[in-house]
């Protein structure tokens, strides 16, 4: 089984490009998602041990616990500690059961790739691109976003230019949907002509 990570900076388009490998049949674990899930169950009560106040009748409140680590650097590494390994359980269960069910190639979508060391444990790099300016409008028409998040985030990113640099493949995102479809879909058919 081939495994794809996906990844690429805040604002430039990965979830869609995730769900265009989808609509080809590629099974997707989008790490996001992932933390969702666990903010509403298994990682709440650390995460309201670590971070008190942030949840709200047993479910992490996003914007209270970014309140509380945006910018402190030191709040962060103790999310990630708590966040990372509970994320990388349910991609391996992933993994497992895709391996179990037969599949020659699944995705997984991860925000942090090369930040977090993932790189290592993919076989193929995909990196979701778009035009700085493009990005920040993306980024900027988010709910609750300001400029000091942006920077913050963007401040915890490898920069674009290196991680396409690190990119098997590329997926730019600032052309419309129909040519990133039709970049996935010559990526799929790269990767089943080198098997």
């Amino acid at each position: 089984m081939r495994v794809i990570g996906l990844t690429g900076s805040i604002g430039t388009g990965k979830t869609t490009a995730a769900s265009m490998f989808a609509e080809r049949g590629v099974p997707v674990h989008d790490a996001d998602a992932a933390v969702h899930r666990l903010y509403a169950g298994e990682a709440a009560p650390a995460l309201e041990a670590a971070f008190p106040g942030v949840t709200v009748e047993g479910v992490v409140d996003r914007a209270r616990l970014a309140e509380r680590v945006v910018g402190d650097s030191d709040a962060l590494a103790r999310l990630e500690a708590i966040v990372h390994p509970l994320v990388r359980r349910s991609e391996d269960a992933f993994r497992a059961e895709m391996r179990a069910a037969g599949h020659r190639i699944v995705l997984v979508d991860v925000p942090l790739l090369f930040e977090a060391g993932g790189s290592e444990r993919v076989d193929v790099i995909v990196v979701v691109t778009a035009d700085s300016e493009i990005q920040r409008a993306r980024v900027m028409a988010r709910s609750g976003m300001t400029e000091e998040k942006f920077a913050s985030l963007l401040a915890r990113q490898v920069p674009d230019k290196d991680k396409r640099r690190r990119a098997h493949f590329l997926v730019d995102s600032g052309h419309g949907f129909e040519t990133a479809r039709r970049q996935v879909a010559a990526i799929l058919y790269a990767l089943a002509m080198t098997r």
